[in-house]
């Protein structure tokens, strides 16, 4: 008769895996395909995760990483990815005449939307965020060269010489930590108390609804996994934000493969959460994972509800033939 399996606490974060930016997204090249039919081409990972992104290469869509890698004289709708794009790609694509389709998240153009009213009243804008990331680079390519400086670090808010410190104004990448983020604004509004911010929060609901979550599981639980891709940065922020609230041990997942079983030899409880870009059924099959090995027990710890819902891009909507 086989052994007994070890008892296993998993304590699941909710809300967790896919926000409304990311399904709109997702949504906006799988219809594109159904309207249109294969290929359509997305600049970018239409949102960071590899089990999306192979999964809708099987259904038609390719992927490409700059304007130039798509034929001259195609007809297939070509989509920007939920990050966000710098100006200059919809100026290419009208150029060459494509049939471009934005899949930004609207929270994101909410934010392109401040900086671009900062920069008409003719203030300095600071952008905290990870340089690199497309987000950023996107909402840089907003305004020209030089109008945005970017602000990563605490150390970067203390050390920072404005034009004139009274005419100053901020903005931030939508998947920081809200702790971190929370640090530098203190800190600019200390050197600056007449900066302007954001009316409301940049940082989006999911990616601070998902960190409150973590925040309340990660201090009762052995080790925490985050679904999620190592180029998702709110994923990496989920990680990082189990392991600020002390869990010993906190690591990032793509697949169930990617489990390093040594490292959760002795847990009693996992919890387990998944980025704004990681779909469900990876969290399900790594609960399987678990299964195989430990008599599981599993509960739910709510930070918040979510019923977001966005449209979709207008040229994809139902009634968008008949308006024709």
């Amino acid at each position: 008769m086989s052994a007994k399996k070890p008892d296993l606490r998993i304590v699941l974060c909710s809300p967790r895996g896919f926000c409304a930016g990311v399904v709109r997204a997702i949504d906006t090249v799988e219809r594109a395909l159904t309207i249109y039919g294969a290929p359509v081409y997305v600049r970018h990972e239409i949102v960071h995760n590899k089990y999306v992104v192979d999964s809708l290469k099987t259904k038609g869509a390719i992927f490409v990483e700059e304007l130039a890698e798509i034929p001259d004289d195609t007809n297939a709708p070509v989509v920007f990815s939920a990050h966000g794009v710098p100006k200059s790609v919809p100026a290419e694509a009208k150029s060459r005449n494509f049939f471009s389709l934005d899949a930004t998240c609207p929270l994101v153009t909410k934010v392109h939307r401040e900086a671009a009213i900062h920069f008409k009243r003719g203030r300095e804008i600071l952008l905290i965020g990870h340089s690199h990331h497309p987000e950023v680079v996107g909402t840089l390519g907003q305004l020209p060269a030089g109008a945005v400086t970017l602000i990563e670090t605490a150390e970067d808010a203390k050390t920072f010489v404005p034009k004139d410190p009274n005419n100053l104004a901020f903005v931030t990448q939508t998947t920081l930590s809200i702790d971190d983020t929370a640090e530098i604004v203190t800190l600019l509004k200390q050197r600056f108390p007449n900066v302007n911010g954001p009316h409301k929060e940049d940082i989006c609901y999911a990616t601070t609804n998902r960190q409150l979550a973590v925040k309340k599981v990660a201090p009762v639980v052995d080790a925490l996994i985050v679904v999620g891709a190592p180029n998702s940065s709110n994923s990496q922020r989920l990680r990082e934000v189990a392991e600020r609230e002390g869990c010993p041990i906190a690591v990032l997942a793509q697949r169930a493969s990617d489990i390093d079983w040594s490292r959760f030899e002795g847990i009693t409880s996992l919890g387990i959460t998944a980025g704004a870009s990681a779909p469900e059924v990876i969290v399900e099959e790594i609960m399987g994972a678990f299964a195989e090995r430990y008599e599981l027990h599993v509960e739910t710890v709510s930070a918040a509800e979510e019923n977001e819902f966005f449209p979709l891009p207008r040229s994809l909507r139902p009634d968008a033939a008949a308006a024709e």
